[in-house]
């Protein structure tokens, strides 16, 4: 991943192309392929394999929990952060008495459910400045009312990264009934996470963990599990699915595991394991040691051609990503498309994002483009 050799062997696609869109769809590894291929090999013998399937799947909660410095049992998995997101609010049972903070950098995905509610909490919303979420801003925000305060620990907008130690002590100190929820989807195999120690953190898979859709992983320390097991139907979670009194009440296991509610999606699962394998045996550390100076170096060069990203440089705190907005965005990105260089583009945004298999040649290649519209 992180030599020529390992990205022509690991990642054949890449050939040909300039591929800087990791943060919407990652580029798998061969790994991944040959990991679905075992989940049909597994899927054709019937109900004989689903031993195997089960197996697979806590084979990649113990890969998971590794990553996220847990154990096997507060780590589980469901189809996305948007499900993921929906199970927390049937969890927090929210009121119109409660309180929650959410910010405008945040994807819709951890956003939508409080707005949503029959009965919604009232919402606040941290507000950027110029790309950054200043504490002073939030700190009007939280009271003992505050039932959940929800952030990106990188957005997916701007790719900002919250600074986290000094935010996480202003909410525990000022809201100390909140849950602190995370979305690490734009993070988590990307960079090294110093959140972990959050109440809950959720991130999709098909991104910078390299695996497919379908998957989501969620991670509930146990300390917290009473206050986050989901209260949705369904059975996989459900610990008297079968019992004589299922038809009188659901007694769902705490947690978690709660968030897994029905059969899981064991292709995204198998898949999910060889990514994250992958991740693991590359490093995360080393993955950062070799992309943050690419991310750098596209910051400079950006700067040169006086374009001003959406967030400002974070030296001490760098993210995979960076977004900038473009008075002819429309005609760059054709000329990207024509070059076969992957960005994205978005309402005028255009966002680079750099993985392990990124190479400063993919800068060059970019910003050579960049100079004829700029």
């Amino acid at each position: 991943m992180l030599t020529q050799e390992s990205r022509q062997k690991d990642f054949p696609s890449l050939q040909g192309m300039t591929y800087l869109n990791s943060a919407a769809e990652s580029i798998p590894p061969v790994t991944v392929l040959d990991a679905l291929n075992t989940y049909f090999s597994d899927k054709a013998k019937g109900m004989a394999g689903r031993d195997n399937h089960f197996a697979e799947l806590e084979k990649c909660r113990e890969v998971a929990a590794e990553l996220l410095d847990k154990s096997p049992g507060e780590v589980s998995f469901c189809s996305c952060s948007s499900e993921a997101y929906n199970l927390l609010a049937s969890a927090l049972q929210l009121t119109p008495a409660d309180e929650v903070v959410i910010s405008d950098l945040d994807f819709p995905a951890g956003v939508t459910p409080w707005i949503a509610a029959n009965q919604p909490p009232v919402v606040k919303l941290w507000s950027n400045r110029g790309g950054v979420l200043e504490l002073a801003d939030l700190e009007r925000l939280l009271n003992e009312k505050t039932r959940l305060v929800q952030v990106s620990l990188v957005s997916f907008l701007t790719g900002y990264r919250i600074p986290w130690a000094p935010f996480r002590d202003l909410v525990r100190s000022l809201a100390p009934n909140a849950i602190l929820s995370v979305d690490v989807t734009q993070c988590f195999g990307r960079i090294e996470l110093d959140c972990l120690d959050a109440d809950c953190l959720i991130s999709s898979t098909h991104k910078w963990l390299l695996g497919t859709h379908g998957s989501c992983v969620v991670a509930v320390p146990e300390r917290i599990a009473d206050r986050l097991t989901t209260r949705a139907g369904g059975w996989y979670h459900i610990s008297n699915a079968f019992d004589e009194n299922r038809f009188e009440k659901a007694i769902p296991v705490s947690g978690a595991r709660s968030f897994s509610v029905g059969m899981p999606n064991f292709p995204a699962i198998y898949a999910l394991r060889a990514g994250m394998e992958y991740i693991r045996n590359a490093g995360v550390k080393s993955i950062s040691t070799h992309a943050d100076p690419i991310i750098s170096e596209l910051q400079g060069k950006l700067t040169d051609l006086g374009i001003k990203t959406m967030a400002p440089p974070q030296p001490d705190c760098p993210s995979g990503i960076v977004s900038f907005q473009h008075p002819r965005d429309s005609e760059i990105n054709d000329a990207l498309v024509k070059e076969n260089i992957h960005v994205m583009r978005q309402a005028g945004r255009l966002r680079i994002s750099v993985h392990g298999y990124n190479s400063m040649e993919d800068i060059d290649k970019l910003i050579g483009v960049l100079k004829l519209w700029t």
